[in-house]
Parts: C-alpha cells; sequence; structure tokens
C-alpha cells in the first residue's frame, strides 16, 4: 500500500488505515526539534506534540507552544484538559494552526494531571470525555481522538473497558489509542506506570473484534517493525514511544515497510547531514545547540563510534558559538 502525501492530508481516522505508525507524545521529548530529526528518517510517520493543557494555549504564548515546520507533518495536537468548551476552543485552533489532527490525552497518570482532573484520571468519567469529544468535533473538520489506557486502579475490567470505548464511541469519536497497560493512579510515578503494570495486548485485540468500525491503535513496549507488522494483523495501527526516543533509527525502515512507499531508507550520516541547515537556521536565531542536538544522541545507537558521538555533543554543545562545525566534528568520530 503506497500512502501518498495527499491521502495522509485528508483523510480522517475512521476511513481506513491512513497511519498505521505513529510516535508517541512524550513529554520533554517530542519537541518540534525532536520532531523534525524524525522526519530526516521517516517521512510518513504520525507524529505529535507533547501534551499541552488547554490552559497554556488559550492564556499562553500560542506561538511558542504550537508553532511548527511543515516537514513535521502529518502531525496531531495532543492536548489536555477536562472543560468541552475550552477543548473545543483549542480544536479550533489547531485547525487554523495547521495540525493534522486532535488528541485528547486520557492516559497520563501523573499527580500534576491528576490534580487538573485530566488525563487517566478521566477514564472514570466516560460521559465527560464523550461530552469533550462531542463539542471538540463541532468545532474543527480535523479528526478527534483519544488516547487511553486499558483501565485505571481497580477499574480495569475488560468490560470497563469496553464501557468507555462504547459511551465515547456514541459521541462521534472514531480513533482510540490504547496504552494496553493500566494505570495506578496513587503509588506509582509515571516512569513506574509505563512498566511495572503488566501488559495486556489481548483486550486491545479483543476491543477491536468487539468494535470493528472503529479505528483502534495499540501503544505499550514495542521496540521493533517485526512487532509492529504483528500487530497490524489484529488492529489498524501500532503506537511506539520510548523506544522511538531510545533509537530512532529504528524507523529508518518505516515509510517502506510499514507504509509502502518506494524510498530507499536514508544512512545515519545522512540524517545528521540533512540537519545541518536546520541547525544554522536555530541558532543563527539564538537557540543553544544542545536544544537540538539533545535530540540526536541516541541516531548511533548499538554502532561503533556512538560513545564518541554522544561524549562529543554532550560535552560541548552547551558552549557558547556552538554550532554545525561542532556536529561535523562529532560525526567525524562514527565510521561511515
Amino acid at each position: 500500500m503506497v500512502v501518498c502525501e495527499e491521502k495522509l492530508g485528508e483523510n480522517k481516522v475512521g476511513e481506513g488505515r491512513v497511519y498505521p505508525l505513529s510516535v508517541a507524545p512524550m513529554m520533554d521529548r517530542t519537541d518540534r526539534h525532536f520532531r523534525y530529526f524524525m522526519r530526516q528518517i521517516t517521512r510518513y510517520t504520525l507524529l505529535y506534540t507533547e501534551m499541552i493543557t488547554t490552559a497554556a494555549i488559550i492564556h499562553g504564548n500560542r506561538a511558542k507552544l504550537l508553532d511548527f515546520s511543515t516537514e513535521e507533518k502529518p502531525l496531531s495536537l495532543q492536548l489536555g484538559g477536562d472543560n468541552p468548551y475550552d477543548l473545543a476552543e483549542c480544536a479550533r485552533i489547531a485547525e487554523d494552526w495547521g495540525y493534522n489532527e486532535v488528541n485528547l490525552n486520557v492516559g497520563c497518570p501523573s499527580s500534576r494531571v491528576q490534580n487538573g482532573n485530566f488525563g487517566a484520571c478521566l477514564m472514570l468519567q466516560p460521559k465527560l470525555v464523550a461530552d469533550a469529544v462531542e463539542v471538540m468535533q463541532k468545532a474543527t473538520s480535523l479528526p478527534v481522538t483519544v488516547k487511553h489506557r486499558i483501565g485505571v486502579d481497580e477499574r480495569d475490567r475488560y468490560e470497563d473497558l469496553v464501557n468507555f470505548v462504547r459511551v465515547v464511541s456514541q459521541a462521534g469519536c472514531q480513533g482510540f489509542t490504547i496504552h494496553a497497560r493500566k494505570a495506578w493512579l496513587q503509588g506509582l510515578s509515571p516512569k513506574e506506570n509505563r512498566n511495572i503494570p503488566p501488559l495486556r495486548y489481548h483486550d486491545v485485540h479483543r476491543l477491536k473484534q468487539e468494535f470493528p468500525h472503529l479505528w483502534i491503535e495499540i501503544n505499550g513496549g514495542f521496540t521493533c517493525l517485526q512487532q509492529v507488522q504483528e500487530q497490524l494483523q489484529l488492529v489498524d495501527a501500532v503506537m511506539i514511544g520510548r523506544a522511538a526516543y531510545d533509537n530512532p533509527y529504528l524507523f529508518a525502515s518505516s515509510d517502506s515497510e510499514i507504509f509502502g512507499a518506494e524510498i530507499v531508507p536514508p544512512t545515519r550520516h545522512e540524517v545528521v547531514e540533512a540537519m545541518f541547515p536546520y541547525i544554522d537556521f536555530w541558532v543563527g536565531k539564538g537557540l543553544k545547540l544542545h536544544s537540538i542536538t539533545r535530540h540526536l544522541l541516541q541516531l548511533f545507537t548499538g554502532k561503533p563510534g556512538t560513545k564518541a558521538w554522544k561524549r562529543h555533543l554532550s560535552e560541548n554543545a552547551h558552549l557558547p558559538n556552538a554550532g554545525v562545525d561542532l556536529v561535523r566534528d562529532a560525526l567525524a568520530k562514527v565510521p561511515q
């Protein structure tokens, strides 16, 4: 299946397998510089912003929060919030800003997020999520999707998951990204909530069977494209999280293997060289080189020279006047 750029731009979630692969939204990770870097590796994989709260968008510096390079598309804006009308306003803003999709976070278990009554705790309020989705969809022509867990605390039976998806889908939501772990709202840190609760892929597979008309994406623990291919026999899409940051080059063949595009994967050296004009631009605007190169550190994971590459960038990218020449020097330490 060749997924052309026009199709990616026009189709809504639920109208066919448009984005069979995505990189998860991650706080302090998936900023615009990481996304631009990932675009040098994969053209078609759906990318996400970090979660941004509705209050920050409505009252904060929108340009700083929302601006992106056109090369980053297709791109989804993930929102955090519980007020349907604030979420609708942000959905309108997302469309005006040029995003491809809006996603509601119903999966983050951090205490800060809970104090704002959004994230994973909203799974306990499916009617509120449904109301929010309904109002958001009226406010924008963009697809509105929901990212959530299989359950929270003691409400983690498969029947609870089905009830949540049924209620929210009846409000018109057609796209669900499901982290196949439950979340504990108390007692575990966000990091522990990504690792300690056991993965229950079978619940997500069963959900797809029960709701074949919905677009179901699975998330949690995936580290290679072979796993993606296997999951795509059972669900519509796969989201990769931490592995995308720890080993970004695993996406190098995704455009051809997953999306069916006739594209020769770039080498790791070509990926870095493609970043030079971007680095020049942002350093010229006063951005510290480290803000970009911190995302590049794991590019050579598992390859000779990776320690020298990471050391040179980590020790020097924060220095005054650090720029492209420093990255060239680091690259020279890695065998072709």
